[in-house]
């Protein structure tokens, strides 16, 4: 029964339905980013430059649209990853600068992810990894 609907874990509110689909967590996110879009447009109004209003976002918009994305961004639906990503064009329109699309954030992360677990010869996935000779 506890998995019935979707179930919320740790404190960004990871939902994870009980068909293991993300729709539900991707939504969530997406609205919490929508929400912080009127805030950037606030500070827009009020003549802030490009790169506050690009600190801004990435602080506060990108931060929520991507906690956990090493987890459910690779089994996430076409049209989940088309939602998020309109979000960030629309802060990209409102600042008048380019962001980082969230294919490219996920990718750095999970490179990053792999590369400290290799570092880490303690890590419980170390020898999962191994180098190439490149």
């Amino acid at each position: 029964q506890l998995w019935r609907e979707s179930a919320a874990l740790n404190s960004w509110g990871v939902h994870i339905t009980e068909d293991l689909t993300w729709t539900t967590n991707v939504m969530s996110l997406n609205k919490k980013g929508q929400q912080r879009l009127h805030f950037l447009r606030r500070l827009k109004r009020a003549s802030l430059s490009p790169p506050i209003l690009t600190t801004f976002c990435r602080g506060t918009i990108e931060s929520v649209l991507t906690s956990c994305i090493t987890v459910w961004y690779g089994n996430c639906s076409a049209a989940d990853r088309k939602t998020l990503q309109r979000t960030v064009n629309t802060a990209a329109k409102i600042i008048g600068a380019p962001l980082p699309s969230i294919l490219d954030i996920f990718l750095a992360r999970c490179s990053s992810k792999a590369s400290s677990i290799v570092k880490d010869p303690t890590h419980p996935s170390h020898n999962l990894f191994q180098l190439l000779p490149s």
